[in-house]
């Protein structure tokens, strides 16, 4: 296919076209799919545990992002200003630990033109003979942190997904330019798959790194990668102590978190037995119980000192 003027992609990367090994590219696109920065947590991760990340391809973001919806920040120094923080959509050369390639598109999702960008990716993918396109992302859900994360896996090619799905028939959701370029690399003979994590709803707005380390995992696994998960895994550590103590100083916010686990579990055992999933007598805390309690608790988690001064 020809060349569109939306990307400029290396012409020659020696590395890659000498490598004769199943070749994954992993897509995160800011903007949408990150509650608790998962996602972009996730792409920090694994650009930090590569001994080099240089790129191969850049898409040209004005063609895409609309700078007055999301301003770009710059500084303003005493009369002047400098340090312009230029959006970037960019695919970088990675490697995992045992030294294996692997690309990484990441940036600001497209604000327009959805459609000229799937074909710009796939100009990539062609170029770079690309074999398993992976996305990440995550979202927000009425489940308590005490309890394993679930993840939803979709795909493009059912052969991708082995695991029976947890969703039944069809649901009408808010699209992606991630999903987007799943459903158009399809149509073009392409693999292309994805997973978002699910979770709790009141941490959505805080870095929550236990889904950054999960996403990285299930991208391990899905492209035959290799990554260190240990700085992730400590971060998870830190942020679990740092609820737990404020759920043990705050007993309302802890009986919601409670209800939570009640629901979970009901939810739980009924899949298990094939029945309904509505928990007799356990209904959902409403939203506004839940906003009053945990708008309180992401401000307290944010401003320890606030809470031990109420004392």
């Amino acid at each position: 296919m020809s060349r569109s003027k939306l990307v400029h992609i290396v012409d020659e990367v020696a590395e890659l076209e000498e490598f004769e090994g199943p070749l994954t590219m992993i897509q995160v696109l800011d903007g949408f799919l990150d509650a608790g920065n998962a996602a972009a947590r996730a792409v920090r991760h694994l650009v930090e545990v590569s001994d080099a990340a240089p790129v191969v391809a850049t898409f040209d973001v004005d063609a895409f992002h609309d700078y007055r919806a999301r301003r770009p920040a710059i500084s303003f120094v005493r009369d002047h200003y400098e340090s312009y923080d230029a959006p970037r959509l960019v695919v970088r050369l990675l490697h995992d630990a045992g030294g294996t390639p692997y690309l990484l598109l990441s940036g600001p999702e497209p604000d327009n033109r959805w459609e000229a960008f799937a074909r710009a990716v796939r100009e990539v993918v062609e170029r770079f003979e690309v074999d398993n396109v992976i996305s990440l992302g995550s979202v927000p859900m009425a489940v308590p942190h005490t309890r394993p994360l679930t993840v939803t896996h979709h795909a493009n090619n059912p052969d991708l997904v082995p695991e029976e799905s947890h969703w039944t028939g069809e649901i009408r959701v808010p699209s992606s330019a991630q999903a987007l370029v799943e459903v158009r690399l399809g149509e073009w003979g392409h693999d292309a798959q994805g997973f978002v994590v699910h979770i709790p709803h009141y941490v959505a707005q805080l870095d929550y790194p236990q889904a950054a380390a999960e996403l990285v995992e299930k991208a391990e696994l899905a492209g035959r990668l290799t990554i260190d998960l240990t700085e992730l895994r400590l971060e998870a550590e830190a942020r679990a102590e740092e609820i737990a103590r404020y759920l043990a100083e705050n007993e309302e916010t802890a009986q919601v978190v409670r209800a939570l686990e009640q629901q979970y579990d009901a939810f739980a055992r009924a899949e298990e037995r094939g029945s309904s999933l509505l928990a007799e007598n356990q209904p959902l805390p409403t939203g506004d119980e839940l906003g009053r309690e945990f708008e309180r608790f992401l401000a307290d988690l944010e401003d320890p000192d606030k809470g031990e001064g109420e004392k």
